[in-house]
C-alpha cells in the first residue's frame, strides 16, 4: 500500500480528500528504479501510469539511426504514462530514470476496477489524468508555435 498523503500536491490528486486517498492507496504500488534504468520503451504495450515520488525521469522519442530526442525531464509529483490506462495503444515514448527514482504506479486493470467500484472517485482520478494530459498538449503546442515562428524568422534573414 502506497503512502499517497506525501504526494497530495501532485496534479493527479487534485480535489481529493483523505477518504479518496485512502481508497486509492491500495491500488498504487511502489517501484524503485536505479539510475539509467529503463521504465518502458517506445512502442511496447502500455499498462501503467507512474507518479514520481523521488528522482527524475527522462521521456524521449526515438529518431532516425537510433538517436533519441529528449522531450521532457520530469521530477517529484510529476505523472507520466497516463495514456496507457486510458487506451490500449503502444507507448508513444521511452522513459528512463535519470537518477535513482522512487515511483508509484497504478495498473490499467486497477484503475478500471476503481472506476467500477467507486465511480465518483474514478471520475475525479480521470479528470485529473485528463488535466495532466491537456496541460502537456498545450505546452507542446506553445513550443511548436515558438519553433515555427523562429524558423520563419530565420528564412526572412
Amino acid at each position: 500500500m502506497a503512502d499517497l498523503a506525501a504526494l497530495r500536491k501532485s496534479h493527479l490528486f487534485q480535489e481529493m480528500d483523505e477518504t479518496d486517498l485512502a481508497a486509492l492507496a491500495p491500488v498504487f504500488n511502489e517501484m524503485d528504479m536505479a539510475e539509467g534504468a529503463t521504465i518502458f520503451i517506445e512502442n511496447m504495450p502500455g499498462e501503467m501510469l507512474y507518479l514520481i515520488r523521488e528522482g527524475t525521469v527522462r521521456i524521449s522519442k526515438m529518431l532516425a539511426e537510433g538517436q533519441e530526442k529528449t522531450l521532457v525531464i520530469l521530477g517529484p509529483e510529476d505523472v507520466f504514462g497516463e495514456m496507457a490506462i486510458l487506451d490500449s495503444a503502444p507507448r508513444s515514448a521511452t522513459a528512463r530514470a535519470v537518477e535513482k527514482a522512487s515511483l508509484l504506479c497504478i495498473k490499467k486493470d486497477d484503475f478500471e476496477s476503481i472506476c467500477d467500484r467507486n465511480p465518483k472517485l474514478g471520475l475525479k482520478l480521470m479528470r485529473n489524468i485528463i488535466r495532466v494530459f491537456s496541460r502537456r498538449i498545450r505546452e507542446n503546442n506553445d513550443e511548436f508555435r515558438d519553433m515555427l515562428i523562429w524558423s520563419l524568422g530565420k528564412r526572412k534573414s
